[in-house]
């Protein structure tokens, strides 16, 4: 935790008398910064937040009610804590400034020795709360160390000779997320995979990891995607205290046989993009999110696949994303993105799909994770 004579007081007041009290009171204990205004000291927390707000009401043009108002709406402010050190003393004055975001109220004249106790306690509150915070922030960042270590991020082994060309993305929306992909060799077969763990966060991300490692047992004791994902189901819901799901789509490559079977458990259908045509929806879901029953009923379907041949599997913050208007791409502007670039390889591919969720969402928040996975056929090259 951060010595709290490290801790920096920002002082805002527009009389300057006011202001030398609380600099010779306070500069003994703590780093302290002035402004005389509201805007100015907008400016200061914008270029060096501090770790305490002492804050003056009455002040022109922009009050102290509303710069409190402006440091809770800003994300990376929000945190700071403030006390408000005004002559106004009436009841309904100190709830309008804890209605503001305040989180002390002291009125003037002043007590120092009051002031001392308070300010320090506010800082050692903060000292603590962000200790908090960073313990925290530690443990999801080596969480995804670990979430992101059970992908494979180079596929090369997998698909080595077999003409089959395959990239991956994922994208989480915070330090760890639910989805996940894999791709799994077995003999003269390739089960290329893609899911969407419901909610988000450590929940998901343990969920993620469970259904991974049933992913990777299904697939190499059948061969029947609708098989893997149906015995996949049954594990997930035999435990499952909390009613959590994936959805889920599970591909077979036949390399023999060039051709692919695909099922689905409660996910959006995949793209089909082929030489000489437009891309197209396939492979639409046939079973039940998988998780929830036991016995969910499953079933295939599959197609041949001719050279240049591309399936596109990804997860719904693709089709989902939000602008800062609160549209979604949706399907019709991802296959248009798809349309536009025939011939890909498929690394490119997902970076194009990439491209046209980061087109859309411009300056908005990512909302939801994100995974994009590409299987392009090229027998040529096995």
């Amino acid at each position: 935790m951060k010595p709290l004579a490290e801790s920096r007081v920002l002082i805002v007041d527009d009389a300057e008398a006011n202001v030398d009290v609380l600099v010779n009171l306070l500069r003994a204990d703590y780093r302290l910064s002035v402004a005389l205004d509201g805007e100015s000291a907008l400016r200061a927390i914008a270029k060096a937040p501090p770790d305490l707000v002492l804050l003056d009401i009455v002040m022109p043009e922009l009050d102290g009610y509303a710069v409190c108002r402006r440091i809770r709406e800003n994300e990376a402010w929000r945190d700071i804590p403030v006390m408000f050190l005004s002559s106004l003393e009436e009841a309904t004055d100190k709830a309008r400034g804890f209605e503001a975001g305040g989180n002390d109220y002291v009125t003037k004249p002043f007590e120092p020795l009051e002031v001392q106790a308070r300010v320090h306690s506010l800082l050692r509150a903060k000292a603590y709360a962000d200790a908090i915070r960073e313990a925290h922030a530690r443990d999801l960042r080596i969480a995804r160390e670990i979430q992101m270590g059970l992908l494979h991020t180079d596929l090369r082994p997998f698909t080595d000779g077999t003409g089959l060309d395959v990239a991956a993305v994922i994208e989480p929306a915070k330090f760890v997320g639910g989805d996940l992909y894999d791709v799994i060799r077995v003999g003269d077969r390739v089960v290329v995979a893609l899911g969407d763990v419901s909610g988000k966060g450590i929940p998901a991300a343990l969920f993620m990891a469970v259904t991974l490692t049933l992913l990777r047992t299904m697939a190499r004791l059948h061969e029947d995607p609708a098989e893997i994902l149906t015995r996949l189901s049954d594990e997930l819901a035999e435990q499952n205290p909390r009613g959590m799901f994936v959805t889920i789509q599970c591909a077979v490559f036949d390399l023999r046989q060039g051709r692919v079977t695909v099922a689905g458990a409660g996910h959006h259908s995949a793209v089909v993009l082929s030489q000489g045509g437009p891309p197209r929806l396939a492979f639409p879901s046939s079973g039940r999110v998988a998780g929830i029953t036991p016995a969910n009923e499953v079933t295939s379907e599959s197609m041949d696949l001719h050279p240049g041949d591309t399936l596109l599997f990804y997860s719904d913050g693709v089709t989902e994303a939000f602008d800062e208007a609160e549209e979604v791409l949706g399907e019709e502007q991802l296959l248009e993105q798809l349309s536009a670039c025939p011939g890909l390889t498929a690394a490119e591919t997902v970076r194009s799909v990439l491209t046209a969720v980061n087109r859309h969402v411009g300056a908005a928040k990512q909302s939801d994770d994100i995974s994009v996975v590409a299987s392009r056929w090229c027998p040529s090259t096995g």
